[in-house]
C-alpha cells in the first residue's frame, strides 16, 4: 500500500490524451454527483470528458417526495449504455465510484469486461464492518427481505462519514433544511438498501471477473463504515491486471469532502493521467 504524493510532472497530461479519455463518476446510494465534485472540477480542467452520472432509481431525485428504487440490474444497464456511448468517441473509459458508487463501478466492470479500462474505487464497502456500524447490523436482512422492514428507513447520523468537525457541522446545518447534503440523503428507504444489498452479493461472488487493466483503491484507515478488510478483499479477489491501494490517514468514509480531500484529488488526477497515457 502506498501513501506517496505525485510530483507536479505526474499531474500533467497531454491535452489530446485527456480528450480521448472519458471518465464516469458514480456517487453513493440515493445521493448526488456533489459527492465527487472536487474530482469532477479537476478532471474537466485538464481536458477529460467527464460525466457525473445520475441514475434513475439510484440517485436522489429532488423533484419527487418519495424516492423509489429501480433494480440493481437497471443501475448497471444505465452505466453500460453510457460506457458504450463513450467508447464510440474515446479510446479509454475510466470509472470512478465512491461508497456504493464503488460497488456500481465493480458491477459495471463485471458486465462490461474490457470495455472498461480502469477503476478508481473510493471507500469501497463490500461489507459494512467499520467501527461505527452497530452490532445489530446482522439483523439487517430481516428488514430487507421480510415484511418486518416495510416501514423501516435508514437515517443518516453523526459523524456523517466526516472526521473534520467544521465540515460535519456544515452537513448538519444542510440537513436541517434539506433532504440531501454533500454527504448524501438524510434518509434512505428500504428499496434502495435492498437493491444495493443484492448488488453487493453479486459483486462479491464475481470479483474475479473484473478484467480491466488497472484498479486503484483509496480508503481511509479510520473509515467508520467499511474497514480496511474491504481493501484486502479487493486485493484477494479481483481479476484485474494491476491493483494498487492507498490508505488515507486523516478521514472517515467521505474522503472527497474530509481532511484528505486534496490528496484524493491529486491521486485521482495522477491515476487518470497514467490511464490516459497508457503508463499505469
Amino acid at each position: 500500500m502506498s501513501s506517496r504524493h505525485p510530483t507536479p510532472e505526474a499531474l500533467r497530461v497531454d491535452e489530446s490524451a485527456a480528450a480521448r479519455t472519458a471518465v464516469v463518476l458514480l456517487h453513493g446510494l440515493c445521493s448526488t454527483p456533489d459527492e465527487l465534485r472536487s474530482a469532477d472540477i479537476a478532471l474537466r480542467a485538464l481536458g477529460y470528458t467527464v460525466q457525473a452520472l445520475a441514475i434513475d432509481g439510484y440517485s436522489f431525485d429532488a423533484s419527487v417526495e418519495l424516492q423509489v428504487a429501480a433494480s440493481w440490474v437497471e443501475w448497471i444497464d444505465t452505466i453500460e449504455h453510457r460506457v458504450d456511448a463513450l467508447r464510440l468517441a474515446h479510446d479509454r473509459v475510466l470509472l470512478i465510484g465512491i461508497s456504493a458508487g464503488a460497488s456500481l463501478a465493480l458491477g459495471a466492470a463485471i458486465r462490461c469486461g474490457d470495455r472498461v479500462d480502469a477503476l478508481l474505487l473510493m471507500s469501497t464497502a463490500l461489507r459494512y464492518d467499520g467501527w461505527a456500524v452497530p452490532r445489530t447490523q446482522w439483523l439487517l436482512p430481516l428488514a430487507l427481505y421480510t415484511p418486518l422492514g416495510r416501514f423501516w428507513r435508514y437515517r443518516e447520523r453523526p459523524p456523517y462519514g466526516v472526521k473534520n468537525e467544521r465540515v460535519r457541522a456544515w452537513i448538519e446545518r444542510e440537513l436541517r433544511t434539506r433532504r440531501i447534503s454533500s454527504a448524501g440523503s438524510s434518509v434512505i428507504g428500504i428499496g434502495h438498501l435492498r437493491e444495493h444489498d443484492r448488488l453487493l452479493r453479486h459483486v462479491r461472488r464475481n470479483l474475479g471477473r473484473v478484467q480491466c487493466a488497472n484498479v486503484l483503491a483509496l480508503h481511509a484507515r479510520e473509515d467508520e463504515v467499511a474497514s480496511l478488510e474491504n481493501v484486502a478483499m479487493l486485493a484477494r479477489g479481483l481479476g484485474c491486471g494491476a491493483f494498487r491501494s492507498i490508505v488515507l490517514s486523516n478521514s472517515f468514509h467521505m474522503i472527497t469532502i474530509d481532511n484528505d480531500r486534496q490528496q484524493v484529488v491529486r491521486e485521482t488526477v495522477e491515476f487518470a493521467a497514467a490511464i490516459a497515457h497508457g503508463t499505469a
